[in-house]
């Protein structure tokens, strides 16, 4: 008995739907993976907005410095411009702030909900995947055993001939 050709296509196919399979449980690491990313990325964000608040305010101090240094003493009283800035830069600061740490809860709920809807999604490919290999080597052994049997038929007609 010779091999039957068509168990090289069987092998072709389970090997790329089991590679389909792995593709799809890669894909949905590197989208949890890729909210890990962002999160970092706020809270990266976050202490970027802490420093330029800082470098904002000491550059508005020392233009004032030196805009009163130009003048003489007593003449002009830089404290409340520099009280104004250092008020308005708090209050961006705080407004970024906020805004970045409700983006990062934001990212920590949908992340949740991803790892539940992956979770879900990864077991139902994963039932799907092995229903059908289930099937496909019900199908493979079915071929196989009609072409042997067409085999043995030809090998019966070939001696009685």
């Amino acid at each position: 008995m010779t091999q039957n050709p068509l168990t090289t296509v069987f092998n072709a196919q389970r090997s790329a739907v089991e590679q389909s399979q792995t593709l799809t449980h890669d894909a949905l690491e590197a989208q949890r993976t890729s909210f890990d990313a962002f999160a970092d990325a706020l809270e990266t964000s976050g202490s970027l907005v802490e420093s330029n608040a800082e470098l904002a305010k000491g550059a508005a101090h020392a233009y004032f410095d030196a805009l009163e240094s130009t003048f003489p003493e007593e003449a002009a009283d830089f404290d409340e411009l520099r009280e104004f800035v250092d008020e308005s830069v708090d209050s961006t600061t705080e407004a970024q702030t906020q805004s970045i740490e409700a983006a990062i809860d934001t990212l920590e709920e949908s992340e949740v909900a991803y790892d539940e809807f992956a979770a879900t999604y990864a077991d139902v490919v994963d039932t799907s995947f092995d229903t059908f290999l289930e099937a496909h080597e019900q199908a493979e052994a079915n071929v196989t055993a009609v072409a042997e049997n067409v085999e043995d038929a030809a090998d019966e007609f070939d001696v009685s001939a």
